[in-house]
């Protein structure tokens, strides 16, 4: 890594060394998360830079962490994968994200506010079981946005699989979810509900898709995480 060493023989030293420079642990969430292309890894991380994700992908690929595969199918396309050491890692993300979640202040987390992530990671964590059996298409209208970022699609197909969609995918829309940026992210946190936010939330179209969504709405896998400050 190109940051100073510490020039300390401990392990937490030395692991340091490797894993704390800015943004890979974020990017490792991804990576553990199951993102491997690097469009998808720029999506987690849309404040970070193509070069520097470039840079932090090298990085952990001299370390052992990562491994770059060509995708067969596509001609100069590579997928990044996580190493067996990589693996080991996921433990340790997943505390961090729950020691976040309990002791981080709401207040704090929900003034990071990204509507692009927010939308990726419902797509990521999206459980489509309580919906129909067929295409289902959600739009999302963030009232407090501009509007080249006020309206969002996800698209649900019958074999399970989920698209977000930056414009109108040309689709009829079964739900039209309105509501602010800031009341959809405490909703995807866990910090709240889709029951409470009744005031700041409207849901128009089909009911068994509206009542359902607190259960099929992708929320952050450390919603689950009670939270001890407020």
């Amino acid at each position: 890594m190109t940051q100073p060493g510490y020039k300390q023989f401990c392990p937490v030293a030395m692991a340091a060394e490797v894993l704390c420079s800015r943004w890979t642990m974020v990017l490792l969430r991804e990576l553990i998360a199951g993102s491997t292309r690097f469009n998808d890894l720029r999506r987690g991380v849309p404040r970070m830079s193509p070069s520097l994700l470039s840079q932090r992908l090298k990085e952990l690929e001299q370390a052992g962490i990562v491994e770059k595969r060509p995708l067969p199918s596509e001609k100069g396309v590579f997928a990044y994968h996580l190493t067996q050491a990589g693996q080991d890692l996921r433990p340790i993300i997943e505390a961090m994200g729950f020691w976040g979640q309990k002791w981080v202040e709401s207040s704090l987390s929900l003034k990071n506010l990204d509507p692009s992530l927010l939308m990726w990671d419902m797509r990521r964590n999206l459980d489509p079981r309580p919906l129909p059996a067929r295409r289902v298409v959600v739009e999302f209208l963030y009232t407090d946005l501009p509007a080249s970022k006020r309206r969002w699609w996800l698209v649900i197909e019958p074999d399970a699989s989920v698209d977000l969609c930056w414009s109108d995918p040309g689709f009829d829309i079964d739900l039209y979810v309105t509501t602010d940026l800031r009341t959809m992210t405490a909703i995807w946190m866990g910090l709240t509900t889709v029951a409470r936010e009744d005031a700041r939330l409207k849901l128009d179209g089909a009911r068994d898709v509206a009542r359902s969504m607190q259960s099929w709405l992708g929320l952050s896998p450390f919603a689950v995480q009670e939270k001890l400050v407020p």
